[in-house]
């Protein structure tokens, strides 16, 4: 099997359903602090005192930002750098790794999350890169050295799991 650079829109649609994950882990999170704020803050001064009701409420808030943008960094950083892989991508059969054949780490996986960061804050053209670049890297991977690899082919519309002896070719790709 011909190993191939992972596409645009194979790469969209996994990091897609990684961000229908992480939103779905930030919004039990969010319900779980305001009922927490909600119970910890005792009856007889949510009448008297609604400005600190309302400064208690933006300190939640910017904790909760805090503890959104901390999970991503986590989970983006603990696929990446451990198997190469999130949950969406292992869904779409792609990979990433090192573009010279080195193991992936957790400081590699976590440089790639900062690269998310700085990819995103140009309107996301480092992510819309990765269509017209010939290795289909985002700046998100130039900055690493990283590429992402289809580890399937697809076949007449079917998905066919790589051979033995082709698992062993990530390491193999320029």
């Amino acid at each position: 099997m011909e190993e191939h650079f992972g596409g645009f829109w194979r790469r969209a649609m996994a990091f897609f359903i990684d961000k229908v994950i992480l939103f779905f882990i930030s919004v039990i999170t969010l319900i779980v602090g305001i009922l927490a704020l909600w119970i910890g803050f005792p009856s007889q001064y949510r009448e008297i005192l609604p400005e600190g009701l309302m400064e208690l409420s933006i300190t939640f808030m910017v904790v909760y930002f805090l503890m959104s943008v901390m999970l991503d960094m986590f989970y983006f950083t603990y696929f990446h750098g451990t198997v190469g892989q999130t949950p969406g991508k292992m869904m779409f059969g792609l990979k990433v790794v090192q573009s010279k054949g080195e193991r992936m780490t957790l400081g590699i996986g976590f440089l790639r999350w900062v690269g998310y960061v700085v990819s995103k804050i140009f309107f996301y053209l480092g992510f819309l890169w990765i269509a017209f670049d010939g290795k289909k890297q985002g700046w998100h991977d130039k900055i690493v050295g990283t590429i992402v690899i289809c580890r399937r082919k697809v076949v007449d519309g079917e998905s066919n799991p790589p051979d033995e002896k082709d698992l062993d070719k990530d390491r193999d790709i320029l």
